[in-house]
């Protein structure tokens, strides 16, 4: 009987195929921690971020994954990369000074507010004991719950909500972050901090940015101004504009 060598040429090829697909997956993961490095090198210890513990966070975490999967190839710009109307993930620059401020410890409970797709999460995640992260856009929530899962933040958990109304359930927290601009912190979000936490944002004034950390004692908040970066102003964190004619 003649044998049919069709299926087994073409399973040749699929296997082919395939071999060459997972170098070339190899290769692309390769060269994104590469420019992870890079990143660090360049954007991150000039800006004299020296901490280990935020060293290797940077360089663990994969920024391509937690990015619009259209825009991998930009994942390692020095720059925001905007993710949505209004929304960014902050620059690595300027994640890594807000965190070196704010020293977030290992045994410290976390609110990050406007995760997005879920990175700096994940940095924080290799940071602290515990990460409640908050976002308000459904399909950017649904996004970063799968992809911080897919790379294991098990510590990590991500509540559907308005930026602006925290997470009341599961405060008090050791830290806030808040991943965007303000002009004015809700009181409802300051409440959330514990006393002697801290509170990192980046408080706008027009087109101009200054991070500052927040601390808490007694009840009271003292800011202290920490490094220049700007942000898109999040909804829910604007001054109220008053009426004139």
């Amino acid at each position: 009987m003649k044998l049919n060598r069709r299926p087994v040429a073409a399973f040749g090829y699929l296997w082919q195929n395939s071999k060459q697909g997972n170098q070339t997956d190899g290769f692309r993961m390769s060269e994104f921690a590469n420019r992870r490095v890079t990143m660090v090198d360049t954007q991150v210890r000039p800006s004299d971020v020296t901490k280990f513990p935020i060293i290797d966070a940077l360089l663990s975490v994969p920024r391509e994954t937690f990015v619009p999967d259209e825009k991998r190839e930009a994942a390692y710009v020095g720059e925001n990369l905007a993710i949505a109307a209004g929304r960014v993930i902050l620059e690595a620059r300027t994640l890594a000074k807000l965190l070196d401020a704010l020293d977030v410890q290992p045994g410290e409970y976390v609110l990050d507010i406007g995760c997005g797709l879920g990175y700096s999460t994940a940095v924080i995640a290799r940071l602290a004991e515990a990460v409640v992260a908050v976002e308000e856009d459904e399909t950017l929530a649904a996004e970063a719950e799968r992809r911080l899962s897919e790379e294991n933040a098990d510590n990590a958990v991500v509540v559907k909500g308005q930026l602006a109304a925290g997470s009341e359930k599961t405060a008090p927290y050791d830290v806030i972050t808040i991943e965007g601009g303000v002009e004015t912190v809700p009181q409802s979000i300051l409440q959330q901090l514990k006393d002697g936490g801290r509170i990192g944002a980046i408080f706008m004034e027009g087109a101009v940015g200054t991070a500052k950390i927040g601390y808490k004692s007694e009840g009271r908040m003292t800011w202290r101004s920490v490094f220049n970066a700007s942000a898109p102003v999040l909804e829910g964190f604007r001054l109220a504009r008053g009426f004139t004619l």
